[in-house]
């Protein structure tokens, strides 16, 4: 993370540590390309305004491979800044960025874009449970039965899956699935967790032969109340 605002750096490493990610953070452009050279990172996190360069003008030196980045072409790059504009968002795609957040925000969004970063790397097949994704050819299958799932569907199971065994909150959810401001509700998101859980039920079903309705998609997707939801590897 390159920022110069203290502040802010000391409350995202508290909460990105909370979620898990090992932080190392730089207040100058010069500080952060020693880092740069020297360890492999998975995400650089970059304020526009720094004390002694540009974090556009860091984005695209290392695009253009000007300065050594132990990472290579694999470090994903997000542009976190108070400038809002078009121009400014357009720009700092061009150089290079990989995404573009404005401040203010909110941590759930900003670990939601880290996480669609990572997944550019991520494997593209998930296996929990009995449950199969293909997310290359947006394929599922329950116990080697195929199950068809709506776009929404597939996504919520996505980010379950990819975090299988672990509670996924409900404000999480709605901030890497729903891009749509006005329709980011709990009520949307019960629902469509609804018709999910009772696919994957009836998948399992008729892959084991029964004719009985069974409650498979609640024991394969938990509700954590207060919190959100655990998709159970086991």
């Amino acid at each position: 993370m390159v920022e110069d605002e203290e502040g802010l750096v000391s409350a995202l490493r508290s909460g990105l540590g909370r979620a898990g990610y090992a932080v190392d953070a730089a207040t100058t452009g010069a500080e952060a390309m020693e880092k740069l050279a020297t360890t492999a990172y998975d995400v650089a996190i970059l304020d526009i305004t720094l004390p002694d360069t540009s974090g556009l003008d860091l984005c695209r030196a290392v695009r253009r491979g000007d300065i050594e980045v132990a990472s290579g072409r694999e470090l994903r790059v997000l542009m976190l800044t108070a400038r809002a504009s078009l121009a400014d968002r357009v720009r700092g795609l061009d150089e290079g960025a990989d995404d573009y957040l404005t401040k203010p925000f909110a941590l759930v969004e900003l670990l939601a874009r880290i996480r669609a970063l990572l997944r550019r790397r991520a494997p593209e097949v998930l296996e929990a449970g009995g449950v199969r994704m293909d997310l290359g050819a947006r394929l599922v299958t329950v116990d080697n039965h195929e199950v068809q799932l709506a776009n929404k569907e597939f996504e919520l199971l996505r980010v379950l899956m990819t975090r299988a065994g672990q509670v996924v909150s409900r404000d999480e959810i709605l901030a890497e699935v729903w891009n749509d401001l006005e329709s980011k509700t709990s009520k949307t998101l019960d629902m469509h967790m609804s018709w999910l859980r009772r696919k994957l039920a009836i998948a399992a079903d008729e892959a084991a032969g029964r004719t009985s309705k069974t409650h498979d998609g609640e024991r394969r997707i938990a509700t954590v109340r207060g919190v959100g939801f655990r998709f159970n590897a086991e």
